[in-house]
């Protein structure tokens, strides 16, 4: 019984991957962040692209160790056309932290900030950073990984978007473990 409850659960998280939208309205798109250069952004912007959203804090170890392999990411996938994004959830009292994290780490993706929980609650991210949403080129997302997102787990997906949607989609939801910290 519980085998089956299972494949059921998987086929309804592979079904809702394919209808589930970033939707207008809901907030979601309208959240403005603010990059590191002041300018501002929305999530409405990355219409049209592939893209990996990660959130992370700076007071979150597994996020600067995911770091370093999200750049390499980036960089691997920068022709293709996909489009990293790293949005910290930092408070008041540590966004001054951020550019330093950032140059220490030589990470060149763009960051913005201004995520909240509530950011996490309303794309089905968890309540732990980091947390990482991977949305095709009309805000469909395709992947929702909670924890350290791993090489694999954004490759499959991206390889998958990127090569036409052929074979099996991957799960929407990863849940990888997190280290104590």
């Amino acid at each position: 019984m519980k085998i089956l409850a299972a494949v059921v659960l998987s086929s309804i998280l592979f079904l809702a991957g394919s209808e589930v939208a970033l939707a207008e309205g809901s907030g979601q798109l309208e959240a403005k962040y603010v990059a590191l250069d002041g300018s501002t952004h929305s999530l409405a912007e990355l219409d049209g692209h592939v893209a990996v959203l990660n959130f992370w804090a700076t007071w979150c170890g597994p996020c600067r160790e995911e770091m370093l392999r999200l750049q390499n990411l980036a960089d691997g996938y920068a022709t293709k056309g996909v489009t990293f994004v790293a949005i910290a959830l930092d408070d008041a009292d540590t966004q001054a932290k951020i550019p330093g994290v950032v140059a220490q780490r030589s990470f060149s993706i763009p960051v913005w900030k201004g995520a909240t929980a509530e950011t996490l609650k309303q794309l089905d991210l968890g309540v732990l950073v980091p947390a990482t949403l991977i949305l095709d080129d009309h805000g469909v997302v395709i992947g929702r990984i909670e924890g350290e997102a791993r090489d694999k787990d954004v490759r499959t997906r991206l390889d998958w978007l990127l090569g036409g949607r052929q074979g099996r989609q991957p799960k929407i939801v990863q849940k990888n473990d997190i280290e104590e910290w």
